[in-house]
């Protein structure tokens, strides 16, 4: 948590997490206008480099989304970016009416490598919500995400998600896996 809200005072900044570590957070960094979030939302270019990391809403903790990034675009004066490999975003459980309960790109970018988004719930977008912004996934896994209305793994309100890599897959999420249909490329 201190390593994010230094990089955001910063500019941003590349933080190397320790091999196969798991982060559980157990309380809400703070609740802004998109509701609670596990860590402070990303406003700058941050990069986080993993190996097997987890990092998770601890069992039991009240409901709050993992991660949040801000861009310009929804959040005026920030430039959210998350370049993330090598970690799996879990458990994360946005309160309603929110949508993204593992991350919510609230116009800004998100880039997923060799990573996995598992297990997180939310109205809309249960492992990932896009508004405004730009997702891309490489490599990476979104299954087992479930969501009140649509999206269990994606929903797009606006923006765009570009799926790549032939180990990149959207499935077993409910009740569908992409949402509105047609809106990610190459999700059933």
């Amino acid at each position: 948590m201190n390593a994010i809200t230094a990089a955001n005072v910063v500019g941003g900044d590349t933080l190397v997490l320790f091999p196969f570590c798991t982060y559980r957070i157990t309380s809400a960094h703070g609740t802004g206008p998109a509701g609670p979030v596990g860590l402070p939302p990303i406003i700058a270019p941050i990069k986080v480099i993993g190996l097997g990391n987890i990092i998770e809403r601890g069992r039991g903790a009240p409901p709050f989304r993992v991660l949040q990034v801000e861009g310009s675009a929804n959040v005026p004066g920030t430039k959210g970016k998350l370049d993330a490999q090598g970690i799996t975003v879990r458990g994360g459980s946005a309160v309603s009416p929110y949508p993204g309960g593992g991350i919510s790109n609230l116009g800004g970018t998100v880039s997923l490598s060799l990573s996995s988004v598992s297990g997180n719930t939310a109205v809309a977008g249960g492992g990932l919500y896009n508004d405004n912004g730009v997702m891309s996934l490489f490599g990476t896994q979104v299954t087992g995400n479930s969501a009140a209305f649509r999206g269990g793994g994606i929903y797009v309100n606006s923006g765009g998600v570009l799926l790549s890599g032939f180990t990149t897959a959207v499935s077993g999420n409910t009740p569908d896996n992409c949402a509105p249909p047609g809106s990610v490329g190459g999700c059933a």
